[in-house]
């Protein structure tokens, strides 16, 4: 049996996190990152009045997100919407790039309400230099080795309570997946990377509008990320006698699966008489991990773990005339415990046995992120315009057991995001047009000091191959910055 290094299980856990949480919409969901991965924007899909400002703010109403991010929220449509709303974003060090047409309508009445969303998406792999320009045989690369598709559909449907000022709801998103945003770079000097599944999230949500202007609202979710991977690799080799340069190639499976389970409470009220209102929030997920992708040759079956992640916000807005203001802070620790499991009998440095099925190494995550986010924006009769910025700090410790080799180890890594963000509208009684824009730093294509490879890419990735090559040191980082353009036209009919 071969053993996986220590410090190698660690950084395919890390890896697998990065890309386990893929966010449908943008809160209720926290992320789990270990690396600063430059993952851009595969899932800004839907329509926001206040993305421009930073976010979706805890005390700022937003009629064109709220449906999708809680649907009993769909209480507040009055009338139809019809909308569209394409993305186009594009990752630096031709690292990927995506474009998508969602379009849909948002319907609001007396008590029903609802939505529902189609969205077309291409994606577009990262440069990879070490694969060979043509495959097997001399065969070309195949149009899908470069670009993939992916589809999306959204459905909500919720109701006011008779006789009370509470509104329930539904909602069901499934995303058919061919390719995930970065998957490519963790299968460095692959040939090809055929990806299948889907994302599925299922919520129920509950909205309460008692009198003088308070709200509070319950949601609760499950999501689903279930991934193949089968990536073809091409190998060279010298026949003998004669030397001479042959093809081989070999094709590995891989499984990733994350489940997660969430709940989120929030509560807002007025905090004076001249618009500003106060709001806080708190929301838990617990993320179990049956299945991560194993780079590397022989897949060795094991259970990666488990994690807890929580989100302790509060933020005020003002609201009044034709000027917005809103700041929100949030405080974000999260406990991530994974293991392997021996699946023979392995013998320790100090010659004891560990039975199959016994953990051979225990590595623990403790982090304490933090997430701070303001915005200004001002819309007048014809025109608006917004501002905003997002700063994610992510901060964590690692202590590792490796009882094969019977010695721990602590480290530690931090790094700050920043996402400056900007939008411009125009109104029209007929149809109103915004384009929003985003620019995310702080990211990138990540290594590992002292690691002995040829180029920027290789170095970012050789962990991933199928030998791995263990992080024996920091962590390091070659930039990376994603940049989005959203363009959202929403037409109101029968809306007064």
């Amino acid at each position: 049996m071969k053993i996986i290094d220590s410090s190698a299980k660690w950084f395919v856990f890390v890896l697998a996190l990065v890309l386990a949480s893929p966010s449908a919409v943008p809160a209720q969901l926290i992320s789990v990152k270990t690396l600063p991965i430059a993952a851009g924007d595969q899932f800004m899909l839907f329509p926001s009045q206040n993305l421009g400002m930073g976010g979706d703010f805890f005390a700022l109403n937003d009629l064109l997100l709220d449906p999708f991010v809680n649907p009993a929220k769909g209480s507040r449509l009055e009338g139809t919407r019809l909308f569209a709303s394409p993305v186009f974003y594009n990752v630096s060090n031709d690292s990927g790039s995506g474009r998508a047409l969602p379009a849909g309508l948002l319907l609001g009445s007396n008590q029903w309400f609802g939505a529902a969303m189609l969205s077309l998406q291409e994606l577009s792999y990262a440069e990879r230099p070490l694969a060979p320009v043509f495959g097997p045989q001399g065969q070309p690369v195949l149009l899908s080795d470069n670009s993939v598709r992916n589809l999306y559909a959204f459905g909500m449907a919720g109701t006011r309570l008779r006789g009370s000022n509470v509104s329930i709801g539904g909602s069901l998103f499934w995303a058919g997946l061919n390719a995930l945003e970065g998957v490519d770079l963790l299968y460095a000097g692959s040939q090809a990377i055929d990806q299948s599944g889907h994302v599925l999230d299922v919520r129920l949500g509950l909205l309460g509008e008692p009198e003088g202007g308070r709200a509070y609202e319950v949601l609760l979710l499950f999501n689903q990320l279930d991934m193949t991977h089968e990536v073809t690799y091409v190998d060279w080799f010298f026949d003998e006698p004669v030397p001479q340069p042959l093809l081989d190639t070999r094709v590995e499976t891989n499984l990733d699966r994350t489940d997660t389970w969430g709940a989120h409470f929030g509560y807002v009220q007025p905090l004076a008489a001249d618009g500003w209102r106060i709001g806080g929030i708190f929301t838990t997920n617990y993320k179990t991990h049956p299945k991560i992708p194993n780079y590397e040759i022989m897949n060795i079956p094991r259970d990666p773990g488990n994690s807890w992640a929580l989100n302790l916000g509060i933020g005020v807005a003002r609201a009044s005339g034709p000027t917005m203001f809103a700041v929100d802070l949030i405080l974000e620790p999260i406990w991530s415990e994974t293991w392997a499991e021996a699946e023979d009998p392995v013998t320790t440095a100090s010659g004891m046995t560990i039975p199959p099925g016994w953990k051979t190494v225990e590595n623990s995550f403790q982090f304490i992120n933090a997430q701070a986010r303001m915005g200004f924006g001002a819309q007048y009769e014809r025109v608006g315009f917004q501002l905003g910025l997002h700063v994610y700090s992510i901060d964590y410790e690692l202590e590792q057991t490796d009882h094969v080799q019977e010695i721990k180890r602590k480290q530690d890594e931090s790094w700050l995001e920043w996402s400056p963000s900007w939008s411009f509208s125009v109104t029209f009684p007929e149809v109103q047009i915004r384009y929003t824009g985003r620019l995310t730093t702080g990211t990138g294509l990540p290594g590992v000091a002292w690691t002995p490879v040829g180029t920027a890419r290789a170095e970012a990735f050789a962990a991933a191959a199928d030998f791995i090559v263990a992080p024996s040191g920091p962590l390091t980082l070659q930039d990376a910055s994603v940049m989005a353009h959203q363009f959202a036209v929403v037409i109101p009919i029968g809306i007064q």
